[in-house]
């Protein structure tokens, strides 16, 4: 299983955001985001191949910390997932997988969080035709969406550049309705602090208006756009 990196952080977004969390990020990717903000693990992948006894390892240096995030990248992508989750469970720890929703496996987990890619993901045809292409063609599989929530808990994280992306939310939930509004957040896309609040600026009053979440981006704010936070 090809890891980039693994850390001991504070949460910075979603329902569980302020939980002092084990972070275990796998390298390598299904698509290429535009606004990747760990393109180390997508458009560059970086990393080293680990066992899941070299993971738990490794993890087991915090063993105080309850909580573990694995995340990517696209955890999805390795078959090791399906181990490594039933092994953390044993330890007793609660876990989270960061998904995009298009790839599926047998996993053990307590908060299964998507990030649904939207067409305001797809990088340029100028940036790169094949990856244009197959992200768009990749992007959006609502059978596998159906199939994560169906039977754990759940939250879907949108990210959002313009209002008119908010538009396109609504579009999703139109096509898969059993989607419960209150777990659906809504994050602004940058990676400074200037970037998060111009958006959040209108972001956080659509949210209110609409019976949708706000999810800020505590981490860019404690840390600053930085590996290993």
């Amino acid at each position: 299983m090809r890891i980039a990196e693994i850390y001991a952080s504070i949460q910075g977004e979603g329902l569980l955001t302020g939980r002092e969390s084990i972070f275990i990020r796998t390298s390598g990717c299904n698509l290429r985001c535009w606004f990747c903000d760990t393109p180390y693990t997508s458009w560059a992948p970086e990393g080293e191949e680990l066992s899941v006894a070299e993971i738990l390892d490794r993890a087991k240096e915090w063993r105080d910390v309850e909580d573990v995030v694995i995340t990517g990248g696209e955890p999805m992508l390795h078959a090791e997932l399906t181990p490594l989750t039933a092994e953390l469970r044993a330890l007793g720890k609660r876990i989270t997988i960061e998904t995009a929703g298009t790839l599926l496996l047998p996993v053990d987990c307590d908060l299964m969080s998507i990030s649904p890619k939207r067409a305001n993901s797809t990088p340029s045809a100028e940036r790169d035709a094949r990856w244009h292409v197959r992200h768009e063609r990749d992007r959006h599989i609502p059978d596998v969406v159906r199939r994560l929530i169906a039977k754990r808990p759940y939250q879907l994280k949108f990210v959002i550049d313009v209002p008119a992306d908010c538009d396109d939310v609504e579009t999703y939930l139109t096509e898969i309705p059993e989607i419960d509004r209150s777990r659906v957040l809504l994050m602004p896309q940058g990676t400074t602090v200037e970037e998060l609040a111009v958006r959040t600026a209108w972001l956080e009053t659509y949210c209110a208006e609409h019976g949708l979440r706000y999810c800020p981006r505590k981490h860019i704010e404690w840390f600053g756009f930085t590996r290993g936070t």
